[in-house]
């Protein structure tokens, strides 16, 4: 169960998505399927819809199906929502091949995916099928719902292959990805997944959207995520030192859970369809030791340092091919978006969550 600092501030940064100047009451009275709602980003979108109509942002309550592999996992992320009459749990695993009934529905948020690399040598099938085989299936039932309004598919950065890496990325640059790699299995799913979007949109009308959220970060993250962002947020919040396996020259953009969700959320109210839009804080660019860095230097009472450790050989994380990561955002920004939280502050607020 979350403790009672961590809701305080998934509760704060759900009412900081609510506050965002977008069209709600397209969504008024409407029905949402979101897919890995027991997740990071799902967990976050589930709050932000349930939260609409008591903050007065629609007329009608939406009602949430969650759809998640394991129920008791799912219950338990969402705890605090657990007797809202507006959300239902939905058992379904996006692995199988199979199409779920979503019965009335009117929108899906696709946003259940493995997106950390310790899983990609691991369980590569389990990475790529959910983004694959699970967004046509989605797609599908959608589709053959009464009134389909829209469909978010949540994709990556890693869609954009091995790029030069000095410039900055806007939606149109792509370089060299080895389909036949076992890293590519997330991010070749993730391109048929936007493919799949636009098909859909172009043979049968659906209204799709995409966004590709590059490194984001917030309560909600997992001790044994491994994307290192996350592993040095735990090492500061369990008083550790900070254990560098790299030269920590890679740059990456560094954007806050509430700052993407509202990203998404302009996406989906305002965007155009069958259209990718890079989610994501440039401002936030740090490289991974200036990270490390800032981390260790917002608690020196902790006296916590960097240290430089050599990964172990038999470690599944599959480490990436970018040196720097650094999106172009002026298609959202277009809509009206902007990131509103800072690294130092994002970081506190993730930190402070777990410890507070």
């Amino acid at each position: 169960m979350a403790n009672s600092e961590l809701q305080r501030v998934w509760a704060e940064d759900t009412k900081a998505v609510l506050l965002r100047d977008l069209p709600w009451q397209k969504l008024s009275g409407m029905t949402v399927a979101v897919t890995g709602a027991g997740g990071f980003l799902g967990g976050y979108l589930v709050r932000v819809l349930l939260g609409l109509h008591a903050a007065g942002c629609v007329a009608q309550p939406i009602r949430v199906l969650a759809l998640v592999r394991d129920a008791d996992r799912g219950h338990a992320r969402l705890m605090e929502q657990s007797t809202n009459p507006d959300l239902e749990f939905h058992t379904w695993n996006l692995n199988d091949i199979a199409i779920p009934e979503l019965g009335d529905c009117n929108y899906v948020i696709h946003a259940a995916s493995q997106a950390s690399p310790r899983f990609y040598g691991a369980d590569p099938i389990g990475t790529l099928m959910p983004n694959a085989v699970g967004t046509a299936s989605l797609l599908q039932a959608l589709q053959r719902c009464p009134d389909p309004r829209g469909f978010l598919f949540v994709s990556s950065s890693e869609v954009y292959g091995q790029v030069d890496g000095e410039r900055t990325l806007d939606e149109t640059d792509f370089g060299r990805l080895d389909p036949a790699t076992v890293r590519a299995c997330y991010a070749e799913s993730k391109r048929l997944g936007e493919t799949l979007c636009v098909a859909w949109h172009q043979q049968h009308g659906l209204p799709t959207y995409i966004v590709r959220p590059f490194h984001t970060y917030g309560p909600g993250l997992q001790a044994d995520d491994g994307r290192v962002f996350a592993d040095f947020t735990f090492n500061v919040i369990q008083g550790e030192n900070i254990v560098m396996m790299s030269d920590g020259s890679a740059r990456r953009a560094f954007c806050y859970a509430s700052d993407a969700i509202a990203g998404f959320f302009a996406v989906l109210l305002n965007g155009q369809p069958a259209t990718p839009y890079n989610v994501a804080n440039p401002a936030g660019e740090l490289s991974v030791m200036e990270l490390a860095e800032l981390l260790v230097g917002l608690y020196p009472e902790k006296k916590l340092k960097v240290e430089r450790q050599l990964p172990p050989a038999d470690r599944n994380y599959l480490k990436s091919t970018f040196s720097r990561l650094i999106p172009d955002v002026g298609r959202l920004s277009k809509l009206g978006w902007s990131a509103q939280v800072t690294p130092e502050q994002g970081f506190r607020r993730m930190i402070e969550a777990y410890t507070s």
